[in-house]
């Protein structure tokens, strides 16, 4: 009878001992769950989503300044606003779309300083997460440099996205500017060159932001080759991503409970997605074999080898020397005790 010992893998092991990227795959995921991968996901999508209050309270006050400088613009907006609600609330309106653009400063360095508050935690939240799946052991910081190099993480995340939109904004006015130059607006190919010059483009920024963010979130150093890597399958996922979140808004606003709902629950699974992809691509890059631990020099095996002593009786001369002065040690003794 056979045994499950006896019997050979598995065919999912076979698998994987034959092709060494599904053993990758699956080693990452183990990494990625071990680590709490979707714990830490959870917290991104968090701070991410409050993340949007002092970044629209910057907008509004941006807006504030536009409209104040432009009181045509501000008469057209006003107009627009108070002819989509009822008569009654007309005054009402105008009055908050008044207050608002008065109290612009307020607004926008309330926004500043919680974009600040709200910024460290997200950039705390995602570099723990980092330094989890690249199984990083920090040692304690004081917590004013913990603050600072978080600071400086933060600043150098803006930046490289700063750079993803100017390769994607400088590409596409390329892009437009040479179809233009060709006179082939009409031309289904360029329209396909298009699309494609558009996707390539996108993958450019999107690698670039994960590059920065797999190579130096992180607590400790890690190898830039890996996030290199790691980066490119990180962008390919993240351009399928966007590319579903844009059909996904596309059906959901064509209804009222779709436009009122529909884009929020969309940024909130879009963003917990993004935030495990980036998570999983971490720990494909830390589980390649470059990143692997190198294995410990095994000590000498110990050979217990018991010492036995064998010691040779006592000869027969020795036995009757020592027999002989006990007699004689008994002996004087007995006479001792009658005196």
């Amino acid at each position: 009878m056979t045994t499950t010992e006896d019997a050979g893998p598995g065919r999912f092991e076979a698998l994987r001992a034959r092709h060494p990227w599904l053993d990758h795959v699956v080693r990452a995921g183990s990494r990625y769950a071990e680590k709490h991968g979707d714990h830490y996901a959870a917290a991104i999508t968090y701070f991410s989503v409050l993340a949007l209050v002092p970044v629209l309270m910057m907008a509004f006050a941006a807006a504030g300044y536009v409209l104040a400088g432009d009181p045509h613009l501000l008469a057209e907006l006003q107009s627009a606003i108070t002819s989509t609600v009822p008569a009654t609330l007309a005054p009402t309106v105008t009055s908050i779309i008044t207050t608002a653009i008065d109290q612009r400063d307020a607004v926008g360095i309330l926004g500043l300083a919680f974009g600040l508050v709200v910024g460290l935690g997200w950039t705390a939240n995602l570099r723990e997460a980092l330094s989890e799946q690249w199984a990083q052991r920090r040692p304690a910081v004081p917590l004013v440099r913990r603050y600072g190099t978080d600071l400086l993480a933060m600043i150098g995340l803006a930046l490289a996205l700063l750079l993803s939109f100017g390769v994607t904004a400088a590409g596409t006015g390329m892009s437009g500017t040479v179809i233009e130059l060709l006179g082939l607006d009409r031309a289904w190919l360029t329209r396909l060159l298009v699309v494609l010059a558009g996707l390539a483009l996108t993958l450019l920024a999107d690698w670039i932001v994960l590059v920065w963010v797999i190579a130096r979130l992180p607590r400790e150093p890690v190898t830039r080759r890996s996030a290199v890597r790691a980066a490119a399958l990180g962008a390919v996922g993240l351009v399928a991503l966007q590319q579903l979140v844009t059909v996904y808004l596309a059906r959901v606003t064509t209804s009222p409970a779709g436009v009122a709902f529909g884009p929020i629950l969309g940024l909130l699974v879009f963003t917990n997605l993004v935030a495990r992809l980036v998570l999983f691509v971490t720990a494909w890059a830390a589980t390649l074999g470059e990143n692997a631990p190198e294995a410990a020099d095994e000590p000498a095996s110990v050979v217990v080898r018991p010492a036995i002593t064998v010691r040779r009786p006592p000869s027969t001369v020795m036995a009757a020397l020592l027999g002989a002065a006990a007699a004689v040690g008994a002996v004087v003794g007995a006479c001792a005790h009658r005196r």
